[in-house]
């Protein structure tokens, strides 16, 4: 059974550590402090982190009925990636999808090359047949919920205001983030916990299937309401993640 923690990825003791984080778009490092940096998304990280190690940034690309052919044709990552950032933005019209053109920080995180014009986008969407797409779209969205369906639960998302900055060095790539909000200090420490929950989650579960991860990732986040129950079928190392 693989470690944890294996030797060289020590996860962050304090809050001035800096930890590995695995994202689509490969490893970063994360870390908090208190100077002002540039980009207004800096807890995207985080959730890009959580669609790596559930596989379902990784599923929604490959099941994607979008394809181009030639060299001059845009990647789907990036046509997916740009409108999803978009989304996640708060946006609604083609029109402001250019209104993240500039972001050099995100598109990483997703494993993007670079964002794309509205253009391509709305492109993209007229591209797709109409029964395939929408197909596809419910099937994710399916798959996110299957496992949790026969429950009932009572949730209050939270929504958190960040900001980040990307430094480089020694190939290193790290993203220090900045949380806007009163209570910042103790938001610092509970999203560090999730995110070094996340990384033991993947040191262990990488080349699980994605469904058995995202069964992984569901039945931890339940725990409390499913009275010792998994969600689906997990491998035997599972034992050690879920006993906690």
């Amino acid at each position: 059974m693989p470690k944890p923690h294996p030797a060289g990825e020590p996860i962050a003791k304090q809050l001035g550590d800096s930890w590995p984080v695995d994202t689509p778009g490969g490893r970063y490092y994360a870390e908090f402090d208190d100077e002002s940096p540039v980009t207004r998304e800096g807890q995207l990280i985080f959730f890009a982190q959580f669609l790596r190690v559930g596989g379902r940034w990784e599923r929604f690309v490959s099941h994607c009925p979008l394809s181009y052919e030639g060299n001059r044709g845009s990647r789907v990552v990036d046509v997916l990636g740009t409108a999803t950032l978009s989304v996640l933005c708060g946006h609604w019209r083609y029109a402001h999808i250019n209104a993240v053109r500039g972001d050099t920080l995100n598109p990483g995180l997703l494993g993007m090359s670079t964002t794309v014009s509205e253009d391509v986008v709305r492109r993209a969407m007229k591209r797709m047949e109409e029964d395939k797409g929408l197909a596809w779209l419910g099937g994710e969205l399916r798959a996110c919920v299957q496992p949790v369906l026969s429950q009932s639960w009572i949730s209050r998302p939270a929504l958190l205001s960040g900001v980040a900055r990307l430094a480089v060095h020694q190939n290193q790539r790290k993203i220090r983030v900045s949380l806007q909000h009163e209570n910042s200090q103790e938001l610092a420490q509970a999203i560090a916990q999730v995110s070094n929950t996340l990384q033991r989650f993947w040191l262990i579960a990488e080349h699980w299937s994605v469904q058995q991860r995202w069964n992984l990732l569901l039945t931890h986040i339940f725990r409390h309401w499913l009275g010792g129950k998994w969600l689906g079928m997990l491998p035997p190392e599972a034992e050690s993640l879920l006993s906690g």
